[in-house]
């Protein structure tokens, strides 16, 4: 307590000083119509510019669970499409409309991944109790990312596109040609197109979807376009350069692909395997 009155005592000028100032600024402005609408517009603009930063500072710790909700709304989107387009071609064939659809996507983050390996992999934060399981795919806003191969409880992982064992069934957009896609292990943002006929016309830009001959992709999910393509003498196929759609370098949030009728298809496919 004498240690503030010392401190108040040695400052005391300056604080009658500081007093006074608040007393005249405070006499000024409220006898004064012009100093008033000054002080007001000025306080206001203050006040404004810290709403304006604790809004932004609330929104951007906000942004993951903004992410989580979009990305939950888009699958929830993606399943909805996916159940209209064959409640179309089923109501324009007059039989009776099916009730559900054979793909379901779930959302869900890449946690970890890799783009400059030979083998690269994607790491996932959903995993058996979110109803991830084996042989399921992966895409992202802008197409086919990977596919699941390894589950637990409450992750999950898997080759990506950028992956030299893998392969992915794709086709023309245009003119319906498939062939096997794969990654030639150099370029994370080009693949190669195999087993195109060379008398089929092609043209740069040409768009690559999934052909839907897999199980694990339904037909139409964006690939990339075409970059380039030559044709070699003698040669019966195409050497198509496959620019991606996905950049595997930012891909953050996707979506896993879930076939409801997958191990129906597997068993009846083994049987062909077995005749």
């Amino acid at each position: 307590m004498r240690s503030l009155l010392q401190f108040l005592a040695r400052f005391h000028v300056f604080f009658l000083f500081l007093a006074l100032e608040i007393i005249s600024l405070i006499l000024i402005v409220n006898y004064n119509n012009f100093q008033r609408v000054r002080f007001l517009n000025s306080s206001n603009r203050i006040s404004a510019s810290i709403y304006e930063m604790s809004s932004n500072l609330t929104h951007y710790f906000q942004l993951r669970r903004i992410n989580e909700e979009l990305a939950t709304e888009n699958a929830a989107l993606q399943t909805k499409l996916q159940k209209l387009q064959v409640v179309d071609i089923f109501s324009q064939a007059d039989t009776s409309v099916i009730s559900d659809t054979t793909y379901q996507f779930i959302p869900a983050r890449i946690i970890n991944n890799s783009v400059n390996k030979q083998y690269n992999y994607v790491t996932l934060n959903k995993g058996r109790l979110d109803g991830i399981e084996p042989d399921m795919g992966i895409i992202g806003p802008n197409g086919v990312v990977g596919m699941i191969t390894n589950v637990s409880a409450h992750y999950s992982s898997g080759p990506s596109i950028l992956n030299k064992r893998w392969r992915v069934s794709a086709k023309i957009k245009k003119n319906s040609y498939f062939g096997s896609l794969f990654w030639g292990g150099n370029d994370s943002q080009y693949a190669q197109l195999n087993e195109i006929p060379f008398h089929v016309e092609l043209a740069l830009g040409d768009t690559i979807i999934t052909s839907g001959y897999s199980s694990i992709f339904p037909e139409g999910i964006l690939i990339g376009v075409i970059e380039d393509f030559n044709h070699d003498s003698g040669a019966n196929f195409y050497q198509v350069n496959v620019r991606l759609s996905t950049n595997f370098k930012t891909i953050s949030h996707i979506e896993v692909v879930k076939n409801n009728f997958l191990e129906e298809q597997n068993n009846l496919e083994e049987q062909n395997d077995n005749d």
